[in-house]
């Protein structure tokens, strides 16, 4: 018998099983894996946020955005607080169903309770132009890696 290897009886049947050594971690470091979806983070599933968004445009076009490119208010981008620059997501309008796919290359909302500022050539896609501000949800298509 190996040092360490552990001998063990069922208490219905009095059968012997044995424990090898490191076995518990190992069912341990599984089930944590499990539970985390095998890691998650940026690989992983889909982050999603719903909440509040608004859009943004005339008295910003042609002006620097936070990551240095000039904003073009009938382009399909926005502005988040956190994502990297060059993330893709998509952007559903809760009231109406319709979405549209944006580029985030600015920093914003600078108001609280909002998640995302749209340009207008976005909003105009979610029809959200007249309401101004929307309930939304966003979902990221694919993580850009151009600074934060």
């Amino acid at each position: 018998m190996k040092e360490g290897t552990h001998f063990r009886r069922t208490r219905k049947t009095g059968d012997s099983f044995r424990i090898r050594p490191g076995s518990t971690a190992l069912a341990v470091l599984f089930g944590c894996l499990c539970m985390t979806g095998c890691g998650g983070g940026r690989g992983g599933a889909a982050h999603v946020q719903e909440g509040s968004a608004t859009w943004y445009g005339n008295e910003f076009h042609g002006r620097t955005t936070a990551s240095g490119e000039r904003f073009d208010q009938n382009a399909m981008t926005a502005a988040h607080a956190t994502y990297p620059f060059g993330t893709v997501v998509r952007i559903k309008n809760l009231r109406n169903g319709k979405t549209v796919d944006v580029r985030i290359n600015d920093r914003g909302p600078l108001k609280r309770g909002r998640i995302i500022d749209l340009s207008k050539g976005a909003a105009r896609k979610l029809d959200m132009i007249a309401a101004g501000v929307v309930p939304v949800r966003l979902e990221v298509l694919r993580w850009g890696g151009r600074g934060r």
